[in-house]
Order: structure tokens, then C-alpha cells, then sequence
């Protein structure tokens, strides 16, 4: 029998507390799927492999947002508060995957799908401000303040 020697000892050593690190630093499910892998370059390849299948899925679900974001329309019947309650959600969907919908595209998009009732004030609002400067917020509260005088009115 061959003993192993001092640099093969060490290794091994190195190689079983990298294992251990990695054990303790996992959640179950995760480790229970490299349990079978003797080495800590066997585990690490297994784990990169797999967040590697993650990403996929991100951007998937990420291009799904994209094309939900382009497709969304404002109903006649929808509120302002509705509505933007879904765009913003999207958004933030959107930027928990790593894309941000900055102030300029939320307000664009928010000017170019409201009801035609909306057009006097989105006129206004491109008429007269900053679409570039002006953050999604301001763009709400002036449509929602429209909102409330044509309610009042009827």
C-alpha cells in the first residue's frame, strides 16, 4: 500500500474544509442535490452549472417582462391607480432580474397608453415639461388630478 504524501495530505485537507465551507453555507435544497460529489471542484462545477440554468431562466422570464411591459394598455374603465400599480409592479419585477425601466420610459409609456378621455392633459404635460427630467411620480399625480376633475365634472 502507498501512503499519500505531505503535499497530497494537505490538499485532501484543503479539499474537505472547502467542502465543509460549502456545506454550511448552502440551503438544504441545494445541498442535498451535491451530496454526491467528492470534491469541492466536482461541487463548485455542479453549482455553476446549475445558477448557469438560473440565469437562462432569469432572462426568460426577464424578456417575458420586456414584452409585457411593450404590450400593456390602460382600459377605458381603469383607474390611474390601477393601472400604474401594474406598470410599477412590472417595473420592479423587471429590476429585481437586473433591468431598470428608468423615470423617462415609465413616463412615456404612462403618457402613450392612458384613454383618449387623457389626451387634453398628456398634451399639456408634452407640451410643457421635461419628459426627460420628470420622474414617473410627478407624471401620476398630474394624471390623477385630471382623473379627479373629470369626475367632478360628471
Amino acid at each position: 500500500m502507498i501512503e499519500p504524501n505531505e503535499k497530497t495530505k494537505a490538499y485532501n485537507k484543503k479539499d474537505k474544509t472547502a467542502i465543509a465551507f460549502l456545506y454550511q453555507s448552502l440551503p438544504k435544497e441545494q445541498l442535498l442535490q451535491i451530496t454526491k460529489h467528492k470534491t469541492v471542484k466536482a461541487i463548485w462545477d455542479a453549482l455553476k452549472t446549475r445558477h448557469m440554468g438560473e440565469e437562462r431562466v432569469q432572462q426568460a422570464r426577464l424578456q417575458t417582462l420586456k414584452s409585457e411591459f411593450e404590450m400593456l394598455q390602460m382600459k377605458e374603465h381603469e383607474t390611474i391607480d390601477t393601472f400604474t400599480r401594474k406598470l410599477i409592479t412590472l417595473a420592479n419585477k423587471a429590476a429585481s432580474l437586473g433591468h431598470t425601466f428608468e423615470d423617462p420610459t415609465l413616463v412615456r409609456k404612462l403618457l402613450n397608453v392612458v384613454p383618449e378621455k387623457f389626451l387634453q392633459i398628456v398634451a399639456s404635460i408634452e407640451q410643457y415639461s421635461d419628459l426627460d427630467g420628470m420622474s414617473v411620480e410627478e407624471a401620476i399625480v398630474r394624471l390623477k388630478t385630471f382623473e379627479e376633475r373629470i369626475k367632478v365634472k360628471k
